[in-house]
């Protein structure tokens, strides 16, 4: 029985009960919460370094990094045979081609969509098994939703000697099939369980950074995060690139031309985000009218981008990046650059737009041509729809479920030492200054004010950034044949998180000191041929970045590693390069994928395990509280 309650707790539990008109209610949902924080633990399914390949993510998002084909052969194995089994996957995966097909070959018989439906409905059923039926329901697509909750609340045990009730039950079951396949809406009933079924797979999806540049279709990657149920999404380098483009700063918007030129993805700004280049063309052609108008643009917007980035280290002594001040050291006589005591020889470039009293000023035209393109970058809808998605689905860093997750490294000292960045006229280190990082990013976008702006390209390429951590070559790689001056020294970190008593220190810098903590990080390719891993300090930090983009896959070997992390542990999941969407719809080809289980959890994890467990865990304490108020007339409950 309650003894005292202080009076704004009193205040607080009376408001609490105006949500519940009755104690029969109030106990109701007590029940309901608890067996809530009973269910096992949801699936979390975790990605890094996608950069724009949207055709192996649209993969992996459909197979759930090998989710679905386990799950498939797991309750389904022996009922199938291999090719079956592989059958119903791809029509997991790509409902509408696999339906198409059968439609073509005159296969989508009444037997066959009877049989798809009995597994899928089954699948259903059984992933479902870890949520409140409420939680299903919801997940169902809404004009789907009465009729998938009858199919998969049918119990059949297909035993002998049925009772009456239970032959009534599978008559009404078999009905809803039947009349549905006779009024040919059994297309859109398959398309809806599959995704239930890929819904109900993942509970949680973690995006560990670099969705954008390099590959194609980055603007389609991200119209498919958008729709997902839950996801969050840790910014890396490329992404923060793209968000300080978005909100007006021309150091990034010019890096970003520069990167999708060099990639040749131009396609994602003109049809993508509708961003018009022609203007920065003709100026190029100008400059440069015996080259082709790509090469041409290349080497207009290089140095463009040199001199707004010449402009910006000179207004912010803080970034301490004056090694990237370089124009102003080129010999242009003997055609060769002088860079911490070395002399390089440097490829053929022009002179013609550079002032030799101010190397580092645009000439009236190209500021023009940047103006504009700042104007259609920072007035694009459809960027500003994905750039504001990923200011509010996405942080510099994120504490979940007992791990951290962060795209590029806790700067780091040679000593191990968390390194001390003076920004904003203080010292910051650690979580400090990864939550400086965060809240600056936050001020570019819904403020643009110039310093905010600027600190977006900082965050980009600075030695010192959290989603860089090395010291970028941009120049030496444009300018400089001799691959030596390309070199990228990086942050201490990167040897540093070899170490498991430094990752240990790294978490509990963040408060997470559970023995199952681990460090989540991508950035940086996983050289498989060589023999790296992605496992790091004892399996305490593990990287995810092991090549989706296409341009690394010969140096790493594969095309990408995944995470995956349920209520019995954590596992790698290594997958070899894809082919194309065509080709596994057509011949239902999947990505081939090994996986590695690399930390499993003593005991089972649940619900109360975890962050919203936590939190429905404190709200069932208070609503036990008030139950005990309510009976002892400390609070009453009727309106």
């Amino acid at each position: 029985m309650t003894t005292s309650i202080s009076p704004e707790r009193l205040k607080y539990l009376r408001l609490l009960g105006e949500q519940y008109p009755t104690v029969e209610a109030l106990c109701t949902e007590i029940a309901h919460l608890s067996a809530q924080l009973s269910l096992p633990k949801g699936t979390e399914h975790f990605m890094s370094d996608i950069h724009g390949e949207y055709e192996a993510f649209c993969h992996i998002m459909n197979n759930c990094s090998g989710v679905i084909r386990e799950k498939v052969h797991l309750w389904l194995g022996s009922q199938l045979t291999e090719t079956e089994a592989d059958d119903l996957c791809t029509l997991i995966y790509y409902p509408q081609a696999v339906i198409k097909q059968h439609h073509q070959h005159q296969t989508a018989t009444a037997k066959w969509y009877r049989r798809q439906v009995e597994h899928l409905v089954y699948l259903a059923k059984m992933l479902s098994s870890k949520y409140t039926r409420e939680k299903v329901r919801r997940a169902m697509p809404a004009e789907w939703a009465f009729l998938l909750d009858e199919l998969m609340h049918f119990q059949n045990d297909e035993t002998d000697g049925q009772t009456e009730q239970e032959e009534n039950r599978l008559r009404y079951h078999d009905t809803i099939i039947d009349t549905l396949i006779e009024i040919h809406s059994s297309d859109d009933l398959i398309i809806a369980l599959t995704k239930l079924i890929k819904h109900l797979a993942v509970d949680r999806l973690h995006v560990v950074g670099d969705i954008f540049d390099r590959g194609p279709r980055a603007d389609s990657i991200m119209d498919i995060l958008m729709h997902h149920h839950s996801v969050d999404i840790e910014w890396g380098n490329h992404d923060v690139l793209w968000m300080g483009a978005a909100s007006g700063s021309e150091c990034c918007i010019a890096a970003v031309l520069r990167n999708s030129l060099a990639y040749g993805n131009m396609d994602i700004l003109e049809r993508g985000y509708g961003i018009p280049l022609r203007p920065l063309t003709l100026f190029a052609e100008k400059l440069y009218p015996d080259l082709n108008p790509e090469k041409a643009t290349l080497l207009a917007i290089n140095l463009m981008m040199f001199k707004l980035e010449g402009q910006l280290i000179r207004r912010n002594p803080e970034f301490e990046m004056e090694d990237r001040l370089l124009l102003h050291k080129i010999d242009w006589d003997k055609r060769q650059i002088e860079i911490d005591g070395e002399t390089w020889p440097l490829k053929e470039m022009s002179r013609a737009t550079i002032d030799p009293d101010d190397p580092y000023r645009l000439s009236p035209e190209a500021q023009e041509v940047i103006a504009g393109l700042r104007r259609a970058f920072t007035h694009s809808q459809r960027l500003h729809e994905h750039i504001a998605f990923l200011y509010r689905r996405g942080w510099m860093y994120r504490a979940f479920n007992g791990n951290l997750l962060f795209h590029g490294c806790i700067p780091l000292n040679e000593d191990g030492t968390f390194l001390q960045k003076k920004l904003g006229g203080e010292y910051r280190g650690g979580k400090a200054l990864m939550d400086y990082a965060d809240q600056v990013a936050r001020r570019a976008f819904y403020t643009g004010d110039q310093a905010a702006l600027d600190f977006m390209w900082y965050l980009w390429c600075g030695t010192d950034s959290p989603v860089c951590g090395r010291q970028i070559k941009t120049f030496a790689r444009a300018y400089i044949p001799d691959e030596r001056a390309w070199q990228e020294p990086r942050n201490p970190y990167y040897t540093w998180y070899n170490d498991e008593n430094k990752c240990r220190e790294i978490l509990a810098e963040f408060g997470l000191q559970e023995e199952e903590s681990c460090i989540i990080n991508g950035h940086t390719p996983i050289r498989v041929t060589h023999g790296e891993s992605p496992l790091k300090a004892g399996g305490r930090l593990v990287v995810i970045d092991g090549g989706f983009c296409r341009a690394y896959q010969k140096t790493t070997g594969i095309a990408g590693y995944t995470l995956i992390a349920n209520s019995h542990g954590m596992r790698l999941m290594s997958h070899q390069p894809f082919t194309s969407l065509r080709d596994a719809q057509e011949t239902g080809r999947d990505i081939h994928s090994q996986s590695f289980e690399f930390a499993t959890y003593p005991h089972r994890k649940y619900v109360l395990d975890t962050d919203h467990g936590k939190l429905l865990k404190e709200r069932m304490d208070d609503l036990i509280t008030l139950l005990d108020a309510c009976r002892s007339g400390a609070v009453n409950l009727q309106k």
